[in-house]
């Protein structure tokens, strides 16, 4: 895997490590941590950070009843959820998103497919299989849009993202990111608004796709 050179920005790995991060894009983060060593190291001192603010707080009296209803919780039997281990090129983060299960891709035209991992109303995480020289339509963002490559690389008015990469993207970028000759592909792409296309195709067909 070449350098990484696009990361994750330290504000966004702070909200990860204090759990404010919208599920969507803390998915998009947790696969590029695993896949970076600058931003895993990064979030190590937030976490850390946080711990020790935890430990100077004063402690708080709880009543009985809420005492007495968290022991019985952990009375209660312990079913732990599965840890899933990267599969192919598939990190674990994004495994655990699939449920261990492989992609369901389904097409969007050109060649290109997806597959919808999560959506709901904080945004949503997906799958994109591009092949090599074909385009994504240009579009701008009505909310935030992070862009991780898994696979291959694709290149924009921006710059080029390989394996590794997080593209950012807001209201200012408008873009028509473009898969590099070579492997198709493969990105982890989280919105939390739908994506603004420029021609009236992709616009008429976005209910239906869900973009």
């Amino acid at each position: 895997m070449s350098a990484i050179t696009h990361h994750t920005p330290e504000a966004m790995l702070a909200a990860y490590a204090a759990g404010t991060l919208p599920h969507a894009f803390s998915v998009v983060v947790a696969t590029h941590v695993s896949l970076c060593d600058q931003c895993r190291t990064t979030l190590a001192a937030h976490q850390a950070v946080g711990g020790a603010i935890l430990d100077d707080m004063d402690s708080v009296a709880v009543s009985g009843g809420l005492r007495s209803a968290l022991m019985q919780r952990l009375d209660e039997p312990f079913s732990p959820e599965p840890v899933y281990d990267r599969s192919g090129i598939y990190p674990g983060p994004v495994m655990e998103a699939l449920k261990g299960e492989p992609p369901r891709w389904k097409t969007l035209g050109m060649g290109v497919r997806q597959s919808i991992l999560s959506s709901g109303g904080e945004g949503s995480v997906r799958l994109l299989f591009i092949p090599p020289g074909q385009a994504v339509p240009d579009h701008t963002h009505n909310g935030l849009e992070l862009t991780l490559v898994l696979q291959g690389s694709f290149s924009d008015e921006t710059g080029r993202f390989g394996v590794g990469d997080l593209e950012i993207g807001d209201e200012s970028l408008h873009h028509t990111p473009t898969a590099d000759p070579g492997d198709p592909c493969i990105c982890l792409a989280a919105t939390d608004a739908p994506l603004s296309f420029n021609a009236f195709l992709p616009r008429l067909l976005q209910p239906i796709f869900k973009i």
